[in-house]
């Protein structure tokens, strides 16, 4: 059923007998089209519509030569008229008009019929339906081809039956279908040593390590040749300095995102060492830690700050660091007292070069690094991860993304953390297509003008930044009714295309709406990744109408490299992750605790492949307890099958969960520091993966509360004074401050609480037989109050 606007452009297109001589179906199409784009029209016609009415007539000509069909001749002829008509009406019928056919109120034209419209609108005629006939027209011929789907999009993954056990895998190629996994894609690239020289090689020397000094300033570039030379002559200083090459030896670094990171990565793999990422949110016990347990003697630093935290109290082991940027004077003495080396890169790098060792290249099965994960309570565990690992999970995720996967002519930017997989192997499927890579400039805060410095085509991004994105251009529409419709009918009509498989950033609405939102992050977008955290259906449907861009989800762990699932081109169906890639199975396992069965399509996570880790560094415990004895990686992650072979997150078995911006959180690590508070009792801290916060529900001390309420001379029972605003701020405050005595993080802070008189009990369902909080209960129990917080968040 038509809208009463789309009736009108019917009316309009009728009236002058423009209609297209197609079937009634393509009038449908044509009114619909049309009446999501005319609005716009008349904002612009100027600049957008006579402008390129020449264009679209020597479109028309080409078009009408080319196909020999006669509706495609037709419609050519109606471009060629509509594009004449405009030429000689548009500036009348846009005077006339008052600029904005929009300020007519939709009502007023939903009722008008054609006698009338011809009386009142005739002046408009020859704008509004050479406008009409031109975009109905334009669009049918400019519309790219949809590409097909490289699986059945309602059957995606393949089941393997092993006794009462169902196992999904990829059905890309006959191996994952017969349970074989995947370990490269290409035979003479096996390991990351052997991934650059294959980026060299398909580059022909072009450009592959880019960075900028700062906002304003442009992208200077590392070309493959020297940025391999460079690797190759650090890593051989390393080994004059007097480090033994070969797996054994770790190697830290302490540094942002830039091209150093890179060389120093490359250059441990040309004699066989292992890189060790140390980043900031890990806490400077926690690096030391890292750095005690893997016996790190050398660690390559960014810059003086970096380079100073470390001082601070160094562990015994740590003997050299290597600056990549200067250094201050008291810095280097500080070094200098502890008894230790400073070295700078360019040193290491011609002390190399002068040595001519030779290279001492890494076989797939050896170690290529250890990734430390944060937010679990005690230590951080180090994921050990072959050169095998990383290349097979790249290897299967690039099969997956077929044609849209990463080619010599792209560019990428760097800015999410090099210490976490995501980022690595995003990069790593760059450079295995001889792909440029271009890193920010340092700053979050630049980020958006790092992206439109460097106009990239692809990006690796987290939910947080896309939702940053969304609320903001939903919400500059606020103000505006004429503003809000355009959006709606714009995202209506490119979701319709999305959803046929159309995917491009030429559309009329491309131009009028999106532009500032493309602009923003290059204007150049052809792929981007999301991982890390769940994404919003809403914001990724939103984001793949407004950047105009193919968008993959994937789910996946440090423990497996990265993806272990990643949505197949074409299923543009938001509020999964996809099936699984060709390096790994899953199956789901029973988690009868939590009221999850595999006979019932639900459970927990389990992988199992050649992406799978090689256990937790120095850790066996630890290790028995994520991947058992039949090799399945327990990821702590409840899944659900769909029905179309793709997995969906549902829950969380562990009580560790992920924010929006990517961060762990350990939610018993914050009540047990919490309830130390006179004022608290009991509470329980949640977070969502869509947000960015966390919340609390505390249970306060009924004695302590009483005290202070009469002391301030506070009336009224418990659940009067738990509505409190200022009890609420003395908790709040109290439990903040605790916090920061125990070295909380501010994403692990609680946002804000909510006071509740009653105990959790076994009696009322909230606590286990042992007294242990009933996690899922509890967040079905306060989900109001939850909902309510959150809501009130920024």
């Amino acid at each position: 059923m038509m809208s009463g606007f789309e009736e009108v452009v019917v009316d309009l297109i009728t009236l002058a007998g423009l209609a297209p001589t197609a079937a009634d179906g393509a009038l449908a199409t044509a009114a619909h089209t049309v009446g999501t784009v005319t609005a716009a029209m008349f904002q612009s016609v100027d600049n957008v519509l006579r402008s390129s009415a020449a264009d679209a007539v020597v479109v028309a000509r080409m078009a009408a030569s080319s196909k020999s069909s006669r509706e495609t001749a037709e419609l050519a002829g109606t471009v060629e008229d509509a594009g004449q008509s405009l030429k000689h009406g548009a500036s009348l019928a846009l005077q006339k008009a008052g600029h904005s056919l929009t300020h007519l109120p939709a009502p007023t034209l939903a009722q008008a019929r054609p006698k009338r419209l011809l009386e009142e609108y005739a002046p408009l005629m020859g704008g509004v339906v050479a406008a009409a006939a031109l975009v109905t027209a334009t669009y049918y011929l400019t519309r790219p081809a949809s590409v097909p789907p490289q699986v059945d999009l309602d059957e995606q993954s393949h089941t393997i039956v092993e006794g009462a056990e169902l196992i999904r895998v990829s059905k890309l190629t006959k191996e994952a279908r017969e349970g074989k996994f995947m370990k490269f894609l290409y035979e003479d690239t096996r390991t990351l040593y052997d991934v650059f020289r294959r980026g060299v090689k398909e580059s022909n020397n072009g450009p592959c390590l880019g960075w900028r000094e700062g906002p304003g300033k442009p992208y200077q570039w590392l070309h493959y040749n020297e940025a391999l030379l460079r690797a190759k002559n650090f890593g051989a200083g390393l080994v004059a300095l007097g480090l033994n090459p070969g797996p054994e030896t770790f190697i830290g670094i302490y540094s942002q995102n830039c091209p150093e990171w890179i060389l120093t990565e490359q250059g441990l793999y040309c004699q066989s060492m292992v890189i060790v990422p140390l980043y900031d949110t890990l806490g400077p016990e926690a690096c030391n830690f890292i750095i005690n347990q893997a016996s790190i003697n050398t660690v390559v630093c960014q810059d003086d700050r970096k380079m100073s935290q470390l001082l601070q109290n160094p562990p015994k082991c740590l003997k050299t660091l290597i600056a990549i940027k200067d250094i201050s004077p008291e810095t280097a003495e500080r070094a200098k007292k502890l008894g230790m080396v400073i070295k700078f890169f360019e040193e290491i790098e011609t002390l190399g070069a002068a040595s001519e060792l030779p290279e001492l290249p890494p076989q797939p099965e050896d170690l290529c690094t250890i990734c430390y994960t944060s937010g679990t309570t005690g230590n951080p565990k180090g994921v050990m991860l072959s050169h095998e690992n990383i290349v097979a999970d790249v290897s299967a995720t690039l099969l997956q993304l077929a044609e849209h996967k990463p080619h010599k002519s792209d560019v990428m930017l760097s800015f999410l953390p090099l210490a976490h997989m995501l980022e690595r192997c995003c990069e790593v499927a760059v450079y295995i297509a001889g792909g440029a890579v271009g890193f920010y400039s340092g700053d979050i805060r630049n980020l958006v003008d790092d992206y439109k410095a460097l106009r990239p085509t692809i990006t690796p991004s987290v939910p947080r930044l896309l939702n940053r994105v969304y609320d903001k251009v939903t919400s500059s529409v606020n103000g505006s009714a004429i503003k809000k419709l355009m959006l709606k009918m714009a995202a209506a009509s490119k979701k319709a295309e999305i959803e046929r498989g159309v995917i491009r950033r030429s559309s009329i609405w491309d131009k009028l709406v999106f532009k500032k939102v493309q602009d923003g992050m290059g204007g150049r977008l052809r792929l981007l990744v999301v991982g890390s955290a769940p994404l919003a259906g809403n914001v990724l449907t939103f984001m793949r109408v407004a950047l105009g861009c193919v968008i993959v989800e994937g789910y996946g762990q440090t423990e497996c490299g990265a993806p272990a699932t990643l949505t197949i081109q074409g299923d543009y169906r938001p509020d999964h992750v996809g099936p699984p890639i060709a390096c790994n199975a899953i199956k789901l396992c029973d988690v009868p605790d939590m009221d999850y069965y595999a006979a019932q399509g639900q459970g927990e996570v389990c992988i199992k492949g050649s992406n799978v880790f090689k256990g937790y560094f120095k850790d066996p415990e630890k290790t028995r307890e994520a991947v058992d004895a039949s090799g399945w990686l327990h990821t702590g992650d409840i899944g659900q099958w769909l029905p179309n072979g793709t997995l969906k997150i549902i829950d969380r078995k562990k009580h560790i969960f992920k924010l929006a911006q990517g961060e762990y959180i350990a939610p018993e690590k914050i009540e047990n520091i919490y309830v130390r508070s006179q004022y608290v009792a009991q509470v329980f801290v949640h977070g969502e993966g869509l947000k960015a916060s966390v919340v609390g529900i505390v249970v306060p001390e009924v004695e302590a509360i009483k005290e202070w309420a009469r002391e301030q001379e506070i009336p009224g029972t418990l659940s009067v004074l738990c509505a409190n605003p200022h009890i609420k701020q003395l908790i709040m405050d109290d439990i903040t401050n605790l916090g920061k005595a125990a070295g909380l993080k501010s994403f692990e802070q609680v946002k804000d609480i909510y006071l509740h008189p009653d105990l959790f009990s076994v009696q009322n369902g909230l606590l286990t037989p042992t007294l242990k909080s009933k996690r899922p209960q509890l967040k079905k129990y306060f989900t109001p109050q939850i909902d309510d917080m959150y809501a009130k968040l920024p």
